[in-house]
């Protein structure tokens, strides 16, 4: 059996996907355009695949959209009971980046949980930049990321993958956290994107330090 199904073929799917093969882990990527996922196949020694076949991993990756990933889970469905998913997605108002597109009080895992509520929704890697993936560090600081769940089963799952890989997982409590994951990465992206802060160039890192 395929221990991680990546869903998306952007940067950030890249990033997670070099982690995971470097850690020894199978990898499955599906994505709608079949190109795309051959080649980043092709990279990560993966097995290749179009959305809508048939999940094989146990932990599956939405490296996707928030609304493509709500796309993906209504279609999938009863096929993603038991599986460990991991919501990567920050709900982002895309023309502004001042606002989030979720209602207050919810967050876009637990969107996408209540539409597989036979599955375990994860938050994960949305505090992690792309950019700072292929090293996994920066400023020699290893990168964290923060977990948010209601399985203590799936996100050992989603951290065991994570340490294998090099990084460190961080777990921060129930998936209703994730509010606050994805309220926080709001304002660490208009950090990225603002003039005022040239320094700040989709390259830091959120690092809890004891």
């Amino acid at each position: 059996m395929t221990d991680i199904t990546i869903i998306g073929t952007g940067n950030m799917a890249a990033g997670i996907a070099a982690r995971a093969a470097s850690a020894g882990h199978s990898i499955q990527i599906l994505s709608r355009d079949a190109l795309a996922a051959s080649a980043l196949a092709a990279e990560t020694n993966a097995t290749p695949g179009t959305t809508g076949q048939d999940i094989e991993g146990s932990i599956v990756v939405l490296a996707t959209h928030f609304d493509v990933s709500k796309e993906i889970a209504g279609r999938y469905g009863e096929a993603l009971n038991g599986k460990t998913i991991v919501d990567i997605s920050n709900p982002v108002n895309d023309e502004t980046l001042d606002s989030l597109t979720v209602p207050a009080g919810s967050s876009a895992a637990e969107e996408i949980q209540a539409l597989v509520p036979g599955a375990n929704v994860v938050k994960g890697f949305n505090t992690v930049f792309a950019s700072t993936l292929a090293a996994g560090e920066v400023a020699g600081q290893t990168l964290d990321v923060l977990l948010a769940g209601d399985s203590a089963e799936a996100k050992a799952a989603v951290a065991g993958f994570i340490n294998d890989s090099g990084l460190r997982a961080v777990d921060v409590g129930p998936l209703r956290r994730a509010r606050q994951l994805e309220a926080f990465q709001l304002l660490i992206i208009g950090l990225q994107a603002s003039d005022a802060h040239p320094e700040y160039n989709w390259n830091s890192a959120l690092k809890l330090l004891p």
